[in-house]
């Protein structure tokens, strides 16, 4: 598992404990949730907050979820919480290959994260196909 700085526990003057907040959701889902590192770092102006999220590997499928839908919702509570207290927060899961996700029993990937995992064929786009021109008869009836 990669090194992190110390943990930061800093609201700012938002008083979104960001760090709780990630660790909350989280700890239930992990086998080792002693393992479990959260960092915050605030911009400048502290509009802005990039949380770092690490893990030991082997509760990655977990974390993640089938299709990424866990981390998803992860990530939506988090930024929810930022759009409430005036910010924008970003969610960087650390020392993981978050685009290649976890592969499932028959080893099948999940989802993208472009909210393609509801589509019902693993993800894949459809191809497109032209119109079909309507017949004249089908329209007199």
């Amino acid at each position: 598992m990669p090194e992190m700085a110390a943990e930061s526990i800093d609201t700012g003057d938002t008083g979104v404990d960001y760090a709780n907040l990630v660790r909350e959701l989280v700890e239930p889902l992990l086998d080792a949730p002693d393992a479990l590192r959260v960092n915050c770092e605030y911009a400048k102006n502290r509009q802005r907050v990039l949380i770092r999220l690490a893990f030991e590997s082997s509760d990655q499928g977990r974390v993640f979820g089938r299709g990424g839908r866990n981390i998803q919702a992860i990530r939506t509570v988090v930024e929810t919480a930022a759009v409430l207290a005036g910010q924008a927060a970003h969610l960087e899961v650390f020392g993981s290959q978050e685009r290649d996700h976890p592969r499932d029993e028959n080893g099948r990937r999940g989802g993208d994260d472009r909210g393609n995992e509801g589509r019902g064929n693993g993800g894949r786009r459809r191809p497109s196909r032209p119109p079909q021109p309507r017949s004249a008869s089908s329209d007199a009836g």
